[in-house]
């Protein structure tokens, strides 16, 4: 297996385009249907890696869901895919949903029910990990997967141990602070958030000063998404400010996962899909990573739903357009 995710899985119900949100007791029409799509970091991430290019059998997708139809629409969806899914059906809770309403010019609106996702079991998860053995294990959603929070630095130290590479990715989490996530941080090589969560995590609301603070608690490589502005990167004492790609914005749900997929699909070219540290590669060699990693999440962005628009063609058409342009405008410094 190259790639192991674990996390929260959803149904996102998403109406885009929207003029603008309902008065109370108003009717406002959605411009365009109002769609049903996969949701959840670790269903986002695994789909968008085999659209990537990895092939079946290399992804590998792990969540709770309910004993309920949406649960068998995601089930599908992965099979469909060719992910080799391992579901834990949760008895007498709903699979999690997500009501996105996205208002043309603004930024998403998320209503979400929390459904299976807080029954994930640690054990279930640690239990295929160590039969798989993946190249990467992403964590993607903590913060409101139960005990899976709890045990993440026991799980996160399994998996090192078992030679895995560790990517997580984490949310607001559900009725516990922000200090959860910080002895895991320890077991962690790759960490992603945005500037909002890298700000509750560390109480600096400059992106640098949140990096340099979680690559101090022990994260290799610590991405903070910028949005529109792009991203910062620390590793090995370097600091990487890398620009966003200009694309048509139609629906930006999604795009931290497409990005997280496609820094892992960068990773695994750049190692030749071997076992590796981070620690081996050259300042060049993460910088075309982060790049892909951007070129995918903005080609998420770029159509509704949270993995519709992500596709090697895609992702190779903005990099082909638009790498050059964002190379000469990265900007790199020691620290």
């Amino acid at each position: 297996m190259l790639v192991t995710c674990a996390g929260i899985l959803v149904v996102d119900l998403i109406a885009a385009n929207l003029p603008k949100i309902s008065d109370p007791g108003e009717l406002t029409y959605a411009p365009r249907a109002i769609e049903v799509h996969m949701g959840g970091h670790a269903g986002n991430v695994s789909i968008d890696l085999r659209k990537l290019g990895l092939g079946k059998g290399e992804v590998s997708s792990i969540g709770a869901v309910g004993e309920d139809t949406f649960g068998d629409f995601l089930e599908s969806l992965l099979k469909r895919h060719d992910i080799v899914t391992h579901l834990q059906r949760v008895a007498g809770v709903g699979t999690s949903k997500d009501l996105i309403l996205v208002v043309t010019g603004e930024d998403r609106r998320f209503h979400t029910d929390l459904g299976a996702n807080v029954h994930l079991s640690p054990e279930y998860v640690l239990t295929i990990l160590k039969e798989e053995k993946p190249l990467i294990f992403y964590a993607g959603g903590v913060g409101f997967t139960g005990r899976f929070d709890e045990q993440l630095t026991e799980t996160l130290q399994e998996a090192r141990e078992l030679g895995c590479l560790t990517f997580v990715d984490p949310v607001t989490p559900y009725k516990h602070g922000w200090d959860f996530i910080i002895p895991p941080i320890k077991w962690t090589n790759i960490f992603h958030c945005n500037l909002d969560e890298a700000a509750e995590i560390t109480g600096k609301d400059n992106p640098q000063k949140a990096a340099r603070l979680l690559t101090g608690k022990g994260a290799e490589l610590v991405i903070i998404s910028l949005g529109e502005k792009g991203l910062i990167a620390e590793m090995k004492e370097t600091l990487l400010k890398m620009p966003a790609f200009k694309v048509p914005v139609i629906d930006p749900t999604g795009a931290g996962d497409a990005l997280c997929a496609g820094v892992m699909r960068g990773l695994l070219r750049a190692t030749n899909c071997r076992r590796s540290e981070l620690s081996e590669l050259s300042t060049d060699e993460l910088v075309r990573i982060l790049l892909e990693g951007e070129a995918a999440g903005a080609a998420c962005v770029t159509m509704v739903g949270t993995t519709t628009g992500v596709t090697g063609e895609n992702v190779s058409r903005i990099l082909r357009e638009q790498e050059a342009t964002a190379l000469s405008h990265c900007e790199i410094s020691s620290l």
